[in-house]
């Protein structure tokens, strides 16, 4: 499905959309921080630049310091305590989008593994794709292709 996609929290007060053909990549990150935020083994992002997003309701930030040093902003509805969306202070220009927001995930496409490290033996990172024992640099890789924009 190409085109515009959506998403939602969980109560529907925060809701975005952008076009598939803007994301940028899309990761499963094993860091302890994501396991938190989510409850879960990891987080599965898309990465976009935050100019291709367009988003309805007002989200609450939560920030910390990340596993590789970052200062981490994560987005939730304030309703629902749904998240939705981080970015990284120092690459404010990208968001992460939470996968499990998606209003249809089908299409979605996973390129790596961040933190397999970090990666608990009940949720063992999925071997058929890249993994990066930590966090890889392509935040800095992304930082290059957005200037060539």
């Amino acid at each position: 499905m190409k085109g515009n996609q959506t998403g939602r929290c969980q109560c529907g007060e925060i809701s975005y959309s952008f076009l598939q053909e803007k994301v940028i990549s899309a990761h499963h990150c094993h860091c302890k921080d994501c396991q938190r935020a989510t409850g879960s083994g990891k987080a599965t992002i898309l990465f976009l630049a935050k100019k291709n997003l367009t988003i309805e309701g007002e989200l609450k930030y939560f920030e910390s310091k990340g596993s590789s040093g970052s200062h981490i902003k994560r987005g939730f509805c304030q309703n629902c305590g749904s998240g939705v969306m981080s970015y990284s202070k120092e690459l404010s220009h990208i968001v992460y989008i939470k996968v499990g927001t998606l209003d249809d995930s089908s299409w979605v496409k996973v390129d790596s593994n961040f933190f397999t490290d970090s990666a608990h033996d009940w949720n063992k990172p999925d071997e058929s794709i890249k993994g990066f024992k930590g966090n890889p640099n392509i935040l800095s890789n992304i930082k290059t292709l957005l200037k060539s924009l």
